[in-house]
């Protein structure tokens, strides 16, 4: 457990913090009716306690195994630490108020709770993308786990980046200005039908769809390739790290075509449950044209390297 925690002791912090928090909200969440936006006042936190997590001891561990940029990558993860206990204490903080964290600029008060948040946010984003030039370096126990760990954290920063994209206040709010700059839902306000927990829109589209999935390439994309290769101890044609590693460079594209896709779709204003038109054929052709691919680099075995005669 000591080693665990050694893996970079700010991380591994601000995860013990936020199992903590994760308990908290929980309680919240049973005790308090009161909802934010049409949403239970404490999901919000506990997502994000849940979400922050993950990206804590993801990184802390990347950050320990690093060859080469450990004490940069190190100074950059305790930016981010830090970085992520403010956007925390602050989204708690306005749950427990009962307002929202968010997009808030209604009185002096809240403009400035979000422009601290949206500095914090500035700032991770910074030190995240110098963790990932870092990982760059990182090498693994095999290619295709390397690589799986580089693509995601490439894939996971341009989701984060995408959170942008909610940051900018709609034609309504310009019409229309009650203290609100900025949206998740495409199309209509915030607040609407949603899905349980997580408060995805089911009536438009929303931003936090391509934001979510994107970020979390760095877990999903490493966690395929292990899974790989305790297949391949099992099953003869994922033996060899080759076929893995190709497999692992398809389910990259194919997640970076769904985090494309499901971008379009929110800027659109399409729910994700109710998929149509361009969309849903879009989508059918990614997991056709994905299951075919994998289909043919199972098939086609790799060829033996031959010995060179120098």
């Amino acid at each position: 457990m000591k080693t665990v925690f050694a893996w970079h002791r700010p991380l591994m912090t601000v995860a013990a913090l936020m199992v903590l928090s994760t308990v908290v909200c929980i309680i919240g969440l049973i005790v308090d009716p009161r909802q934010i936006t049409g949403l239970d006042a404490w999901a919000k936190p506990l997502k994000f306690s849940l979400s922050i997590l993950l990206y804590s001891v993801t990184w802390a561990w990347l950050i320990a195994h690093l060859p080469r940029w450990r004490r940069v990558a190190h100074a950059a993860g305790t930016v981010i630490a830090v970085a992520l206990i403010v956007e925390q204490v602050l989204i708690v903080g306005a749950a427990a108020a009962g307002t929202t964290s968010h997009f808030n600029v209604s009185t002096p008060l809240a403009s400035a709770v979000w422009a601290t948040m949206a500095i914090s946010i500035t700032t991770l984003y910074v030190a995240t993308f110098v963790t990932t030039i870092a990982v760059f370096f990182l090498r693994l126990g095999t290619r295709s786990t390397t690589l799986a760990v580089r693509a995601g954290g490439v894939i996971a920063l341009v989701g984060m980046g995408l959170a942008y994209l909610m940051t900018g206040p709609t034609a309504s709010q310009l019409a229309d200005f009650r203290g609100i700059a900025g949206a998740h839902t495409v199309g209509l306000a915030d607040g609407g039908p949603g899905l349980p927990i997580l408060g995805w829109s089911t009536v438009g589209g929303d931003l936090r769809i391509p934001h979510f999935v994107g970020m979390h390439a760095l877990q999903l994309l490493p966690l395929f390739a292990v899974l790989l290769g305790w297949l391949g101890r099992r099953w003869s044609v994922l033996a060899d790290d080759r076929v893995r590693t190709r497999l692992v460079v398809l389910a990259a594209a194919v997640y970076a075509a769904t985090v494309a896709l499901v971008t379009a779709q929110a800027l659109a204003g399409q729910s994700i449950v109710h998929p149509a038109g361009p969309f849903l054929l879009a989508g059918g052709l990614i997991v056709l044209a994905g299951l075919v691919a994998a289909a043919l680099l199972l098939t086609l075995r790799p060829r033996r390297a031959v010995p060179s005669l120098a």
